[in-house]
């Protein structure tokens, strides 16, 4: 069956199917014999056949680091709730934290045809920028910045510079920080260099070598903790990149017998349910995840029905929160 045959059954035309179908003008009587039709037949049009003629696949590639991921899952979510609202549809590729897969993926969405893409972002390479810079379709970078781009990202300096505050106010002297691959410029450069920043202020310069480097699981923040404490004795406060990094530190202290939180303050980043989890719970940091999500898709969108558009750059809040 096609158009010509679904024209004929609901006496119209078929430039009216094929209106109906691109969401063109139509008076409401042609749109309810066409729709009647439809529903009775299960007809679907062809998304080859639409492709070849609009030039859309009205296909959205989203590009994450991983899905075991809080953040990332919020990300995605608020993606979805917009996307599930309208005509398009995404194509999901996840790189398991390997910044060579990144690249190859967004050349296969140039290859693939998708009428925009969403990159949550970790680090950007030469070949990042090359490939970007030659993709013939929008895109829109979430959680990093990125000059030149349309961009969401998040606070990290000053929500880790006011977290490291914090811990001086409730009276911690000889602190330490679990930190991510400073490749990564915001979960990784940014939030160490609020601690750094934030623990020369205070008059405790010294404090900013106390600091080791972790991988994104439990195990890291727990090998890393060990770590950590071997070369800083006295500790009596740690901050961690992540929530992840930060339970896999609790796991470590209760083992090894240090009170949490009277001998050892900890706090992670991101506000995940693995914060409230641990006895007891961490002190966090919320970032809005699912609204850069909604908002990068925003942006997209609007980059679609605008080819000149004018470049966005969003930097979302935080909060710190004691459970």
């Amino acid at each position: 069956m096609n158009i010509v045959d679904i024209a004929k059954m609901a006496g119209v035309s078929s430039a009216a199917v094929s209106r109906y179908f691109n969401n063109g003008h139509l008076s409401e009587k042609k749109q309810e014999a066409i729709r009647r039709v439809v529903e009775e037949t299960g007809y679907r049009p062809s998304v080859q056949a639409q492709t070849l003629r609009t030039k859309k696949t009205k296909m959205i590639g989203v590009v994450v680091p991983k899905v075991a991921s809080a953040s990332i899952g919020k990300i995605v979510e608020g993606i979805l709730s917009i996307l599930n609202e309208s005509e398009y549809q995404m194509l999901l590729a996840v790189t398991q934290n390997n910044p060579q897969k990144e690249v190859e993926y967004l050349s296969a969405f140039h290859e693939r045809q998708v009428d925009g893409v969403i990159l949550v972002a970790t680090v950007f390479t030469a070949a990042h920028r090359r490939v970007l810079k030659e993709l013939p379709v929008p895109v829109v970078i979430v959680g990093q910045y990125l000059s030149g781009y349309c961009c969401v990202f998040h606070d990290d300096y000053h929500a880790s510079y006011d977290l490291t505050k914090l811990f001086f106010e409730k009276g911690r002297k000889k602190l330490g920080y679990l930190s991510a691959l400073q490749k990564d410029k915001a979960v990784g450069a940014a939030r160490y260099k609020g601690f750094c920043d934030a623990v020369r202020d205070m008059g405790c310069a010294d404090l900013v070598g106390n600091t080791v480097t972790a991988a994104f699981t439990v195990a890291s923040g727990y090998e890393k903790t060990g770590e950590l404490l071997a070369k800083c004795a006295g500790m009596d406060g740690l901050i961690c990149a992540t929530d992840t990094m930060a339970a896999g530190a609790m796991q470590y202290l209760q083992e090894h017998h240090i009170a949490v939180p009277d001998t050892m303050l900890v706090a992670g980043q991101g506000d995940s349910d693995m914060a409230r989890v641990t006895a007891p719970p961490l002190i966090t940091v919320h970032y809005s995840y699912e609204k850069s999500g909604v908002l990068a898709v925003q942006m997209l969108m609007e980059l679609l029905l605008h080819e000149e558009c004018v470049t966005k750059e969003v930097k979302l809040g935080y909060r710190i929160v004691e459970l």
